[in-house]
């Protein structure tokens, strides 16, 4: 995409009139952010491309009422800004997979909608889509769409929301979005368990989210990976991370009523806020292995009992390593050598219930040949190839990165 021409709207009526004039014309567009995640996804075809960081700045913030609403190209870090400023945030803590994919780019906040970029505190709090309220945006005819509303009690178009959320940039240009946000925790305390290995690391997570401690992340590392992460000696030494969050006050008193019903005799050791802070940034990142390579990274998402036993499935078979969030839900798993074995961990993936896998990070070659996106069942590929077909019935947005948006326009 970088050699392609870009088109850079400075309002949603000229990004309706560039839209409308590339259908006219018979030319398809690639839609970016600041760019962080374009090497996620099939190579698209596009004859230019379009970014929405021209429509940037907030548009409403009422911290009363709990919502901002910006454009698509606002950065993320000046939303989150204004956030800190008024004790607020985005509680579905967003991911920032740039220096995982080798990047220097931002991120934006219709970035962020347009591929659901939810971080640990999703098991509690949601993801990004729940969080949505509202979206405009431009489709495949160069029509300004507005959907959803500003307050939650509004519903008015929300499937619609939810169908932005996580699109890709396959079915339009986000225009602006509105979001829901809420207080800041106060701190954050996270306790470290040394020891178990994943399958009973699995175990303690579904004990911890099941008191009524409310736990808001829950991840477990492999000794190698939590060497990288808490950087204090525990290389070798497998570690399960709880993280509790609100008042100090709070925090200790839900602590004391969580550490017994873990279980006897665990090593448990508290990391302060500082160091909790690090530790979750370097799992929402990924940044284990961000290592300025191209070796495939899947993003597997799996029964919480489940992810430890998919991950072996495709470890006893392959050489790589992995290490899980979401209590075990959420799988990331890097693959030695170059062909992300796209068969394998589907195969496994299914063998132990299902879910969805997602290829985050490969060579172009690679992505080109293999399934990037979880694939659909018949029923489900027609619904989204009909949806996509009404939003953009030209096939004018990000040809080829999902399959439903393969289709082109015949000369």
């Amino acid at each position: 995409m970088t050699d392609l021409q870009t088109l850079v709207p400075a309002d949603e009526a000229e990004a309706c009139a560039m839209v409308a004039e590339a259908r006219q014309a018979g030319r398809t567009l690639a839609i970016a952010g600041a760019g962080s995640k374009a090497g996620v996804g099939q190579p698209v075809t596009a004859d230019a491309a379009i970014a929405s960081t021209g429509l940037a700045g907030i548009v409403e913030y009422n911290p009363e009422e709990l919502v901002v609403v910006a454009r698509a190209g606002t950065p993320l870090a000046d939303i989150e800004a204004a956030l800190a400023e008024n004790g607020q945030a985005l509680m579905f803590e967003p991911a920032d997979w740039s220096r995982l994919l080798g990047s220097n780019a931002g991120q934006t906040i219709g970035g962020i909608a347009a591929t659901n970029m939810s971080g640990p505190r999703r098991i509690l709090a949601g993801a990004a889509r729940d969080a949505l309220l509202g979206v405009r945006f431009v489709n495949g005819r160069g029509e300004a769409i507005r959907n959803g509303g500003r307050v939650m009690k509004n519903v008015t178009g929300l499937d619609l929301v939810k169908l932005m959320a996580g699109s890709w940039g396959t079915l339009g240009l986000i225009t602006e979005v509105a979001f829901k946000v809420l207080p800041r925790p106060e701190t954050e305390v996270t306790l470290a368990v040394d020891g178990p290995g994943a399958a009973d690391a699995a175990k303690l997570m579904a004990r911890a989210m099941g008191t009524s401690a409310e736990v808001s992340a829950a991840a477990h590392l492999p000794g190698p990976v939590a060497g990288r992460v808490l950087d204090d000696g525990r290389a070798g030494r497998p570690t399960t991370l709880l993280r509790l969050e609100g008042f100090a006050v709070s925090i200790a008193e839900r602590i004391g009523r969580l550490t017994p019903q873990l279980g006897a005799g665990l090593d448990i050791a508290q990391l302060d806020a500082a160091v909790s802070q690090r530790a979750w940034a370097a799992i929402r990142d990924v940044a284990p292995f961000a290592d300025g390579t191209e070796t495939p990274v899947w993003r597997i998402s799996a029964a919480p009992m489940a992810g430890h036993a998919v991950a072996a499935d495709i470890l006893g078979q392959t050489e790589g390593e992995a290490f899980f969030d979401w209590q075990g839900g959420l799988v990331w798993l890097r693959i030695s050598g170059e062909d992300p074995q796209a068969d394998r961990v589907r195969t496994s993936l299914a063998a132990h219930g299902g879910g969805h896998a997602l290829l985050v990070r490969a060579g172009a070659e690679a992505r080109a040949r293999a399934s990037v996106f979880q694939p659909e069942p018949a029923p489900v590929a027609a619904l989204s190839e009909k949806i996509r077909a009404s939003i953009d019935p030209d096939g004018v947005f990000n040809c080829g990165r999902r399959p439903f948006a393969s289709v082109r326009r015949a000369a």
